[in-house]
């Protein structure tokens, strides 16, 4: 059994700006050491700094992180940040549409998103990461919201009453996998199992309201049970293959999948900032990013 060592991470880090806008997020990069059976949280870092929206980070290598942020005219493109340089760049610079929710496909020729059309449909593109000319990828799934890739596929949770989690096979065998799903979608590593939340049941664990976290084998066509969410969020991710990461408030918990209860393993206390919302994990870099609310 993995050991938690439980570390308060108090950092005092001051903002140039103070602000007080709903939607002002920033991504805050964390050390995450595995020694043995334990995982700590080490150094903590500010990736981002200023007022506006920088959200749905996501590794697309060893070394750069992609993620989704507004400019100051409100349009949202899809940034690339390089921790070796330090350095950001646009992978998108569009004045007439939105991208979002960035992932590397499976064959790591692009950074896909979902993109807010000038028509204001909501679907799956693909940028090359050469940054030369984006493609549509489904043009008859849409509004896609999130998603996340196992053979070269998308399963997409799809915007609706209610929301549905679809898996396209084939041009002509589009499974529906659930509905009424949440927004976390995510591919349980080393597997072909897709983990999503189900909202059709909660379920009052401690006193709180908890939803199911399912996987659906992609080529077994299969479900499983990974136990519950950590209250009523809806935000998570894999360390590894056996082991789940969520947040409450400022404070990082682990679930072991064979394990009803999640452990605290840490709290990230920085001055000016509350609530994790989101969260990405690197094994190979060894880094967990949040994305925190910016406060007065």
């Amino acid at each position: 059994m993995i050991k938690y060592v439980l570390l308060g991470i108090v950092l005092t880090l001051l903002s140039r700006n103070h602000l007080n806008a709903q939607g002002n997020s920033d991504l805050i990069s964390i050390d995450v050491k595995k020694s043995g059976k334990k995982i700590e949280l080490g150094q903590v870092s500010k990736i981002t700094d200023r007022k506006g929206y920088d959200n749905q980070p996501s590794f697309i290598n060893d070394t750069q992180m992609a993620f989704s942020s507004a400019d100051d005219t409100g349009n949202f493109d899809i940034i690339i940040y390089n921790f070796k340089t330090g350095k950001f760049t646009n992978l998108t610079k569009t004045n007439n549409q939105n991208e979002y929710s960035p992932r590397l496909t499976d064959c790591g020729l692009y950074v896909s998103a979902v993109t807010v059309e000038e028509s204001g449909k909501q679907r799956l593109w693909l940028y090359p990461t050469n940054f030369g000319e984006p493609e549509l990828l489904y043009d008859d799934i849409e509004p896609v919201g999130y998603y996340d890739w196992y053979d070269n596929k998308a399963a997409m949770f799809v915007l609706g009453q209610p929301n549905t989690l679809i898996y396209p096979y084939s041009k002509d065998d589009k499974l529906t996998i659930s509905e009424n799903v949440g927004r976390t979608i995510r591919r349980q590593p080393k597997t072909s199992v897709i983990s999503y939340i189900d909202k059709n049941d909660e379920v009052e664990i401690k006193g709180e309201q908890t939803f199911k976290i399912i996987g659906f084998d992609i080529k077994g066509r299969s479900y499983t049970h990974f136990g519950n969410t950590l209250g009523s969020n809806e935000d998570f991710v894999w360390l590894d293959k056996y082991h789940l990461m969520s947040a409450k408030g400022n404070t990082i918990y682990v679930k072991k999948l064979n394990e009803e209860n999640w452990t605290k393993i840490g709290e990230v206390d920085i001055t000016g900032y509350k609530n994790v919302s989101r969260m990405a994990y690197s094994k190979k870099l060894k880094k967990l990013i949040l994305v925190m609310d910016r406060i007065d």
